[in-house]
């Protein structure tokens, strides 16, 4: 997901509240499989990007994306409202909203500032024990067997800005096993 947009991507389903379809009119809401998204799906805690779908000269928007999900492992669906009639076949480009993702990336982030923080001033049985990533906020859960004092407090919200205030460079590295 390091894009935010896919260029030539194929409709592979429609699936609407009737079942499968091969066409969808404009003011459908429906869900549609592509080959292949720049969508980031709802997973681990994250919301999902929000977005448009193009024709593939970038000319019209189809459909608006309200969000995506995984139905299954390894599948992406993308819960839409059809702003023109959409084909099983066509070839379409998507364009998540950016500035949305680069605001949960920065709070994805932020609870793993946050998980380390938690840890090094309170010990190593904190554990994660769920979690809300949001364009807005956060919600970061954690196991903890006693209430948290204000210096704790305080310096858990200092190892968490430190970084931040520092304007450190966030790397990303992509591991295969």
């Amino acid at each position: 997901y390091y894009s935010t947009s896919a260029r030539d991507c194929k409709i592979l389903a429609l699936v609407s509240a009737d079942g499968l379809e091969e066409q969808v009119e404009e003011g459908a809401e429906c869900e549609v499989v592509l080959d292949r998204t720049s969508f980031y799906a709802e997973a681990g805690g994250q919301v999902a990007d929000v977005g448009a779908i193009y024709d593939n000269e970038h000319q019209q928007v189809l459909a608006d994306v309200r969000s995506a999900y995984y139905p299954v492992a390894g599948l992406i669906a993308h819960r839409v409202v059809a702003r023109q009639t959409l084909t099983v076949g066509d070839r379409v480009i998507t364009l998540a909203d950016a500035p949305r993702r680069d605001s949960a990336r920065r709070n994805h982030t932020a609870t793993h500032l946050l998980h380390a923080a938690l840890r090094t001033t309170l010990g190593t049985h904190v554990k994660q024990a769920g979690s809300l990533v949001a364009p807005d906020r956060l919600r970061f859960d954690f196991s903890q067997y006693a209430e948290i004092g204000e210096q704790d407090l305080l310096g858990i919200e200092n190892l968490v800005t430190q970084p931040v205030l520092a304007n450190e460079v966030v790397r990303t590295d992509l591991m295969y096993i």
